[in-house]
């Protein structure tokens, strides 16, 4: 079962077809085996959250969180790492600026 702040490598599936590719993406949280997840890049020239080696991804790499979308928990393949608890607030943090525009004032 995923966890908050796991990176996994996973299927994703093309939105405009049926066929799918395998990516890395952060698992952001789980319920009724709906998995909401952020995809990460190795283009480090896009914006979000950066990781590296150092953090256990495989190249550095970009946390997308303009790139979220859900997936199954079978469409999960493997775990590769865990953020760290730093990293895992900067991705609080930085979500938490991005949906402050729902709260109505």
């Amino acid at each position: 079962m995923p966890e908050p702040g796991d990176v996994v490598i996973t299927r994703v599936k093309f939105t405009d077809s049926d066929n799918s590719k395998i990516r890395p993406a952060l698992i952001l949280f789980e319920e009724l085996g709906n998995v909401i997840i952020a995809g990460i890049t190795t283009n480090t020239r896009m914006s979000g959250i950066r990781i590296s080696k150092s953090d256990g991804a495989a190249q550095d790499s970009v946390i997308k969180l303009n790139y979220i979308f859900t997936i199954t928990n079978e469409a999960i393949i493997k775990t590769v790492f865990q953020l760290s608890s730093e990293k895992r607030n900067l991705v609080f943090d930085e979500l938490t600026k991005k949906f402050s525009v729902l709260k109505y004032s």
